[in-house]
């Protein structure tokens, strides 16, 4: 998981997240990485508009983001 968080961070990727938050709760958010330190991170989550600390244990899927874009004709 550490490695993929790795590469998000270096192409500057959106990913979506499968996470597994303190309460045992478990959440879907969009994030992206700003910086990775032992076994935390922290990114963006586009879910709570704010800046946030995840656990790198607590990740169950990273997926990257692609953006379903618009065509103008």
């Amino acid at each position: 998981m550490r490695e993929q968080l790795i590469k998000a961070m270096q192409r500057n990727q959106l990913v979506n997240m499968i996470y597994v938050a303190k309460d045992g709760s478990v959440t879907k958010r969009r994030i992206k990485v700003i910086k990775i330190v032992g076994d935390l991170f922290q990114a963006f989550c586009f879910t709570r508009c704010a800046k946030r600390t995840f656990l790198i244990s607590n990740v169950l899927v990273v997926i990257p983001f692609v953006s379903k874009g618009r065509e103008v004709i």
